[in-house]
C-alpha cells in the first residue's frame, strides 16, 4: 500500500467511527426526544459531507453543501416488527434460494443480499410493505432502501436509504420483541447521489412506494 492509499484507508475508518458514534448518540437521545435527536444528526452530517477528507461529496463540492432535509413528521417515525420473509413474486414457495435477494447496483452491477423478513408501514395514506434485507457480503448489516413519489424531483431518482447498518446508518430495535425501529425522517440518499464514482446498491421493485416519502433528506 502507498503512503496516500494508507492515508485515505486511515481517513475511511475515521469517517466510520464518527458514522458510528453520530447513530449512537441518535439512539440514545431519539428515545426522549426524536426530534432534537434528528437535529444533532443534520448537523453532524452536513459538518462531515463539508469537512471530511472522506466525504462522498467531490471536494470542490464541499463548501456548498447544506443540510436539506423535509420538516420532522413525527407520523413517520414506528417501531415496525419484523415478520417472516416470504418468497419474492418471481420465485414458488419453497424453492431453493427463496429468501436470496440480488439487488441492483447504481453502476449497472449487482449486489447479493438476504430477504429476512418484511415491515408493513402504516403510513397516513394507508399501510404498505418494504422488505428488509442483510447484506450477504462486505461487513454484513440490515438494510432497507426504498422508493417513493418524490425521486427524481424532490430526492434522488433512485431512491434513499432508511437503514444501512453496514456503514452503522442504524435506528436500533427490539430483538426479543423483534422490531425494529424505522423514522422516515433520517433517510438519506446514497454516495451515489452526490458522485456517481460510487457504487450502491439500491431498491429492487418491491421496495418501490407508490406514495411520496415527505420525510428525511432530500435534494431540492
Amino acid at each position: 500500500m502507498t503512503e496516500a492509499g494508507a492515508a485515505d484507508t486511515l481517513w475511511l475508518a475515521d469517517w466510520r467511527r464518527r458514522i458510528a458514534t453520530l447513530y449512537a448518540e441518535v439512539r440514545e437521545r431519539a428515545g426522549s426526544d426524536p426530534v432534537a435527536a434528528w437535529e444533532h444528526w443534520r448537523a453532524e452530517r452536513e459538518r462531515l459531507y463539508r469537512s471530511h477528507p472522506q466525504s462522498p461529496v467531490p471536494a470542490a463540492d464541499r463548501d456548498a453543501v447544506r443540510a436539506r432535509h423535509f420538516p420532522y413528521d413525527a407520523a413517520l417515525r414506528f417501531e415496525a416488527l419484523v415478520v417472516e420473509p416470504v418468497p419474492p413474486p418471481e420465485v414458488a414457495a419453497g424453492e431453493a434460494g427463496a429468501f436470496a435477494a440480488i439487488l441492483p447496483v447504481s453502476d449497472g452491477g449487482a449486489m447479493s443480499f438476504t430477504r429476512i423478513g418484511r415491515i408493513v408501514v402504516p403510513f397516513p395514506e394507508g399501510s404498505r410493505p418494504l422488505a428488509v434485507y442483510w447484506m450477504a457480503g462486505y461487513a454484513g448489516g440490515l438494510f432497507l432502501p426504498f422508493r417513493d413519489a418524490t425521486n427524481g424531483a424532490e430526492t434522488y431518482a433512485a431512491g434513499r436509504y432508511a437503514l444501512d447498518a453496514a456503514k452503522s446508518a442504524d435506528l436500533g430495535g427490539d430483538p426479543a420483541a423483534g422490531t425494529l425501529v424505522v423514522d422516515f425522517n433520517f433517510a438519506f440518499q446514497p454516495s451515489c447521489a452526490f458522485d456517481p464514482r460510487w457504487a450502491c446498491p439500491l431498491a429492487p421493485p418491491e421496495n418501490r412506494l407508490d406514495i411520496p416519502v415527505r420525510a428525511g433528506e432530500r435534494l431540492t
